[in-house]
């Protein structure tokens, strides 16, 4: 089942399509499991100690990202202040977190896909922001 379709089947989902709602939910989505993967990844490195500050915001960054897109799913949240709240939160702990991972993406390939997801996470949210 697809964001979209489960979006579409709300009793009160608006007609037409939220293209910058859904890219967010789907974002936030694949930012919580790639920072959780990539916090795993790390503790499974022989030398753990210059990444123990990636691990903690990839963690941080998976934790916030997973609230953002339960309120953003729920309809009623994007009329509201706090959904915008939430959305500023993401954005800053996808930012710190893709800054941290990039300081180790030369060196483990789970850094740099992190990094990337955290980018692109961060830009839906500021686009969802942006629309409201």
């Amino acid at each position: 089942m697809s964001v979209q379709e489960m979006l579409a089947a709300h009793p009160t989902a608006a007609a037409g399509d939220d293209q910058v709602l859904i890219r967010c939910i789907e974002e936030c989505l694949a930012c919580t499991q790639t920072c959780t993967s990539c916090a795993d990844s790390s503790i499974a490195e022989d030398d753990i100690a210059p990444m123990v500050l990636s691990i903690r915001l990839c963690l941080d960054c998976a934790n916030v990202c997973d609230t953002t897109l339960r309120v953003a799913t729920r309809l009623t949240g994007r009329q509201s202040a706090p959904l915008a709240s939430v959305l500023e939160a993401c954005v800053d702990a996808c930012r710190r977190c893709g800054d941290e991972c990039a300081k180790h993406a030369q060196h483990h390939e789970h850094h740099r896909l992190c990094e990337a997801e955290c980018r692109r996470c961060e830009e839906a949210c500021r686009a969802l922001i942006a629309s409201l």
